[in-house]
């Protein structure tokens, strides 16, 4: 699924799987366009759950189908969107997040920090190239391309960017290209 060329879209194109002792993950690159133009120093690599993607049943531990979701600010007591820390613990929360919505009987499926192999039951991990499954996810690279991407969405968004937490941030979305 192409982006759209309208609003603000964190557009992720899924590549390959890699395996470490037994666990999978699903590798890909990310870029974020403002109305169809690709946004310079805001791209890299998106890790998520192994496949097939699934939005049917709760709590299934794969990663979401493909296709655009629209963006919400994230209300957690690990994840929001407002009033994050700054922390290189991976342990310390809340960590910067986003919420995606219309994700079918999934919940929460967010856009975070990873760390590790995986950081992730559906959810997205932003973070640098990873050569292979035994390469971990550096929490403190991936906390910044999160905290980047919210900082940027807020600044497209301006005024119209929600105050609270739990409330959908209009012309923001998601889209997801890909099943490898």
């Amino acid at each position: 699924m192409p982006i759209a060329g309208l609003g603000w879209e964190l557009h992720i194109i899924r590549q390959s799987v890699q395996q470490r002792q037994g666990r999978k993950r699903t590798v890909g690159k990310y870029q974020i366009y403002h109305n169809g133009i690709s946004q310079k120093n805001l791209e890299g690599t998106a890790v998520e759950a192994k496949g097939p993607g699934d939005n049917k049943v709760a709590g299934n531990g794969r990663r979401i189908e493909a296709g655009k979701y629209p963006l919400a600010t994230q209300a957690g007591s690990h994840y929001v969107t407002i009033g994050y820390l700054i922390s290189n613990d991976s342990d310390q929360t809340p960590k910067p997040g986003l919420e995606l919505r219309q994700t079918g009987n999934r919940r929460e499926i967010l856009v975070h920090p990873g760390h590790g192999f995986l950081a992730s039951i559906g959810c997205l991990n932003l973070t640098s190239a990873l050569a292979s499954g035994n390469t971990n996810i550096p929490f403190g690279d991936s906390r910044d391309r999160v905290m980047a991407a919210i900082t940027d969405l807020q600044t497209f968004a301006g005024s119209a960017f929600p105050h609270h937490y739990g409330q959908p941030i209009d012309n923001a979305w998601v889209v997801i290209d890909g099943e490898p």
